[in-house]
C-alpha cells in the first residue's frame, strides 16, 4: 500500500448511512482537519443538493463547508456547460435542480415545457419517481439529437437495509434503446476524480478516494490513478468483493480506521 496525502471520500454508507454519522466519521473527518490533511467529500447523490448535503453533515456532527464537497451535479454543470449546451431537459430529483438553475432547463422534472430543441438529456437518480413517460420523453429527446449526460451510473445503493436500484439501470436502458452512450459526469468518471484532485493541489497517485462502493469508488479511482479504498459499510456485501475482479489497494472495516 502507498501512502494517502490526501483523501475522497464518499458519502452516503461511508461517513453515514441510515440517517446517522457511521461510528468514528466525525472524528475521523475533525482528525484530517486537524492535521491539515486536504479532503473532499465526494458523492454521486443528486437528490440533494450541496447546500442541502452540508446542513445534513452538519445535523450528523460533521463539521463541514460548501467546499469542501464535490458532487456529481456540479461536475455535470461543468461538462454541460464546456460542451456548449444551452438547453438541457433535466431527469432529476429536486436537489440537483437547484445546484443546475444557472444552465436552461426545459421538460422533464424541471415542471417547464420541453423547449422546441433539446441540446441535451440529463440522469439523475429519480428513484421511484421514475415513470415510463418520463422514460418515453427523455428517449424521444434522444432521438430527435439531444446529447444523454449521466450524473451518475450506479447499479444500486442501500436504503434502510436493502439494495435499491439507482440511476443505472435507467441509464443502460436509454443507451440500450437509442443506440448512444451516455457521457457520465459523476464517479466512475475519470474526468469526475481528475476535477476533485484538482482541488486538492497534491499528485493524484497520492490521494485515497474512500468508499463503500466496488466499482464507482474503487475501480474508478484506479483508472483515474488514484488509489482506491473500501470500506466495509454501507452497501458492501462480501460476496461481491469475493467475486469481483476489482482489488482494492486497501480495506477498511470502516472511515473509523482511516490511517
Amino acid at each position: 500500500m502507498r501512502g494517502a496525502a490526501a483523501y475522497l471520500l464518499d458519502l452516503d454508507g461511508t461517513l453515514y448511512e441510515s440517517g446517522a454519522a457511521i461510528a468514528g466519521a466525525v472524528d475521523s473527518l475533525a482528525r484530517l482537519r486537524r492535521r491539515g490533511t486536504p479532503f473532499r467529500l465526494v458523492t454521486n447523490t443528486t437528490s440533494r443538493s450541496r447546500a442541502t448535503l452540508v446542513t445534513r453533515l452538519s445535523g450528523y456532527g460533521f463539521e463541514v463547508q460548501p467546499d469542501d464537497i464535490f458532487t456529481a451535479t456540479l461536475a455535470g454543470v461543468g461538462v454541460l456547460r464546456a460542451a456548449g449546451y444551452h438547453t438541457v431537459a433535466p431527469f432529476v430529483p429536486q436537489g440537483a435542480l437547484e445546484d443546475m438553475r444557472d444552465l436552461t432547463l426545459a421538460g422533464g422534472t424541471c415542471g417547464k415545457p420541453r423547449a422546441a430543441a433539446t441540446d441535451a438529456v440529463v440522469i439523475g437518480d429519480l428513484g421511484e419517481r421514475w415513470s415510463f413517460g418520463l422514460m418515453q420523453e427523455a428517449f424521444e429527446l434522444l432521438l430527435a439529437g439531444a446529447a444523454l449526460v449521466a450524473l451518475s451510473r450506479d447499479r444500486y445503493w442501500q436504503r434502510d437495509g436493502h439494495l435499491t436500484l439507482d440511476a443505472g439501470p435507467f441509464v443502460a436502458g436509454l443507451e440500450f434503446a437509442t443506440g448512444t452512450t451516455a457521457q457520465v459526469t459523476g464517479k466512475p468518471s475519470k474526468a469526475f476524480f481528475e476535477a476533485a484532485v484538482a482541488t486538492l493541489g497534491v499528485p493524484a497517485g497520492s490521494v485515497a478516494m474512500v468508499g463503500d462502493d466496488l466499482w464507482s469508488d474503487v475501480e474508478g479511482a484506479q483508472r483515474a490513478g488514484l488509489q482506491g479504498w473500501l470500506v466495509r459499510t454501507g452497501k458492501f456485501r462480501e460476496h461481491l468483493l469475493s467475486s469481483a475482479s476489482v482489488r482494492p489497494d486497501l480495506i477498511l472495516a470502516s472511515v473509523a480506521d482511516l490511517p
